[in-house]
Parts: C-alpha cells; structure tokens; sequence
C-alpha cells in the first residue's frame, strides 16, 4: 500500500492559510480543512489532483464540537497507510482594535476562543486520537511576534498569541517523554499581506499608536503575500530538525 500525507489544517478558506492548503494538494497531501466557510478552489483543486480534500464548515469559537469531531475522524483512518500526520493550527481572529475597556466582553471572549482556546482544544484531539500512531507526527501553531511583543491596543490578539507560545512549549516537554511523540512548534510567519493588516491600518489612529508602522509596512513593499509567506512557513515545517525549538519566527531561517 502506498503511503500519504494527513494534514488537518485550521483558517484554510482565505489568506495564508488558503495558501497553504493549496500548495499541500500541489505537494500530494490528502487535507481535512477546518474553516468557518469553505472553499470551492480547493475543492476543484482536489479533484484535478484526484486527491482527497475534505471541508468542514466549524465556527471556532466553539470549537469543543469541532475537536470531538476530529478525535472521532482521527480514529476511523488507517495509521499503517499514512507517511505523516500534521495538524496546523492557523486560524486567527484580531478583535476590535482598541484599549482594553473599550473591547466587548463578548468580543474578548469570542477572540480568545478562536486564537487560544480552539488551538489547544484541536491539539489535545489531535495528540489523543493519534498517540498510539508511529508514523511521525507534526503539529504546527501559527503564532505572530506579538506573542512576544507587547503592543497597545491588542491585548487579547498578544495575549493569546502568548498563550500559544507557551503551551507549545508545555505539550513538547510532555511529548518528549513519549513513544514516537508528537513534535511542536509554535511559528511566527512574519507579517503578510492579509484582510488583518488591513484591520490594522484600518484602526483608529487614536486609539492605536503603532498604526503608522503598519501604514508603512505597506507603503515600503515589506509584507509577504500569503503565497510566499506560506512557502516559508511549509519550509520549515519539512525541516528535518522541526520542533527542535517550540518556538520560533520564520525570518530565523
């Protein structure tokens, strides 16, 4: 039986992480993609490719029945024909772009459960459902140097960004000590030309001080387009020494 490569992949409808899920078909993976909508160019991707490309439609702010549902997908495939598994973490949500008391206690709620909550909800099924698998095992978190940044402004987007960092760090001590454990990494892909730089030089100047440096990012060509940006980010994940450091920044390489 020939072998393939499982990736699961968060936020795969649009920016980066359309991008990426693209470039797997093109590289042969079979993609489950978790999104709030899905997208009919991959779905006429996959089947130019004859290649496997299953969508779901999961709102990640409640993301315990999407992680039951993974768990449960996970456990009716068959290990033995599967070359690697990964599990990216991409999806991401930045909330209103304002002070701390001027964000809505449902909007912080609701930003913390799609960057920080529903990551580590999907790693725990992810790492669960496969733990007995001993085929290489990958997950991947996209991080953003504002998890080691503090800026005004984003708390909640740094904060859970943060958060991430830190639980990867947790889960590879915890992997570490296990038969053919799982490998992590929590990545900064740089800044990219996305509907969120967009937010970002969409804010209100006066309740944003660093707006300018994002105003200029743009006007100076610095930002990487999802295609780029998701080359760099599938670079690293296929470095033979992936997970070394659980947390990392693409411009590192």
């Amino acid at each position: 039986m020939t072998s393939h490569h499982l990736t699961i992949l968060t936020g795969a409808s649009r920016g980066m992480g359309l991008a990426m899920a693209s470039q797997l078909l093109d590289a042969g993976h079979h993609l489950l993609c978790i999104s709030r909508k899905t997208s009919d160019a991959l779905d006429a991707q996959a089947r130019a490719a004859g290649l496997p490309c299953e969508q779901w439609s999961q709102d990640l702010a409640r993301a315990e029945s999407a992680a039951a549902l993974l768990a449960t997908w996970l456990k009716a495939q068959d290990d033995g024909a599967l070359a690697s598994v990964t599990l990216i973490n991409n999806a991401g949500l930045l909330p209103r772009i304002a002070p701390l008391p001027d964000i809505s206690g449902a909007d912080l709620v609701e930003a913390l459960r799609v960057d920080l909550e529903a990551p580590m909800l999907l790693t725990s099924a992810f790492l669960g459902a496969t733990a007995s698998w001993t085929c290489p095992r990958k997950v991947l978190n996209i991080s953003s140097g504002l998890g080691r940044r503090a800026m005004a402004s984003q708390a909640a987007y740094c904060a859970a960004k943060a958060g991430m960092d830190h639980f990867s760090r947790c889960v590879a001590l915890e992997e570490a000590t296990r038969p053919h454990g799982a490998r992590i990494c929590s990545l900064a892909p740089g800044v990219i030309d996305t509907d969120m730089q967009v937010q970002l030089r969409g804010a209100e100047a006066s309740a944003f001080p660093d707006i300018g440096n994002f105003i200029g990012l743009k006007d100076k060509g610095l930002l990487s387009s999802p295609d780029e940006a998701a080359a760099r980010v599938l670079a690293w994940l296929s470095r033979p020494d992936f997970g070394a450091e659980p947390v990392a920044d693409v411009r590192d390489q």
